[in-house]
């Protein structure tokens, strides 16, 4: 605790980062207000399962690791889609990705509990003033399409998260802007930073031998559509991240019912070696 709370000295937050970052936070505290009803926890688990899909399928597994394939129209779809998870732009998201895949658990590493400490990989570097910008020559692979460069623009960035909001209040009305953007957001910014954080240093498990410290976490890969840690980190690149029937992959499930329409094709896969739990060499990454 203490080299966590060390990792802040010095450190000067993004304000226009923190204050929503913090307020959300106590919106929903809110809940105290118009409590808890059927309809609440309903419109809660839809707008988080969108969101979570649109930030794990969408921003992790298309644009950080390009492990499946589909068209310009599907790609801007799930770039915003990702979006409304507001954990900034997709070009940042996608580049502050690979960089920590190239330097996982390293002094280099974004968020490595273990040099950062656990409160800094958890949330205190993704409002960090340095880690602000985006570095476009590492996503030039995507940074050709200006509508993703416009999206990740911070000016434009929160026109897809407005007209979300908006619709949450035509729709339903404050019970929509606590359960459907306050609630829904910090639960699946607190699942990323888990996995960021926990996911690094305690518990779970260990399937595949990695030079990393990453971990499978059951109810983070639960909670966040199939990311199963250590299972991504031993192979970045695949669409696929439960490699077992009883890791629950929703993410992939929905690729290959896409997949059958063609809308997203060229799914990448573990190899059967893997699935059969025999494990070679760490995987070649694809960045």
């Amino acid at each position: 605790m203490i080299q966590s709370v060390r990792t802040f000295a010095g450190k000067r937050p993004c304000i226009d980062i923190l204050i929503p970052y913090l307020s959300l936070h106590l919106a929903c505290f809110a809940l105290l207000l118009i409590g808890i009803t059927w309809r609440g926890v309903a419109i809660f688990l839809g707008t988080y399962f969108v969101r979570a899909f649109g930030l794990g399928v969408g921003y992790h597994r298309y644009f950080a690791h390009r492990s499946f394939k589909t068209s310009r129209a599907f790609q801007f779809l799930l770039a915003v889609l990702g979006s409304l998870a507001i954990q900034r732009g997709v070009l940042w998201w996608a580049e502050t990705h690979r960089y920590h895949h190239r330097h996982a658990d390293t002094p280099e590493d974004l968020h490595s509990p273990r040099y950062q400490g656990f409160l800094y990989a958890h949330s205190g570097w993704f409002v960090d003033q340095k880690n602000r910008e985006t570095n476009f020559s590492h996503v030039a692979d995507l940074a050709k399409f200006p509508e993703l460069v416009w999206l990740n623009d911070w000016k434009w960035y929160f026109v897809p998260v407005g007209i979300y909001t908006l619709l949450l209040f035509l729709f339903f009305g404050g019970e929509g802007l606590v359960w459907g953007l306050a609630i829904s957001t910090v639960i699946l910014w607190h699942t990323t930073h888990w996995i960021q954080s926990l996911s690094h240093s305690y518990g779970g498990y260990r399937r595949c031998p990695t030079s990393d410290n990453s971990r499978n976490h059951w109810l983070l890969g639960l909670l966040s559509l199939g990311e199963f840690h250590n299972n991504h980190h031993y192979a970045p690149s695949s669409s696929r991240q439960g490699f077992v029937w009883w890791e629950i992959d929703f993410g992939y499930y929905i690729l290959k019912v896409l997949s059958w329409f063609r809308i997203v094709w060229d799914l990448k896969v573990p190899p059967q070696h893997v699935r059969r739990g025999v494990m070679q060499p760490q995987l070649e990454r694809n960045y």
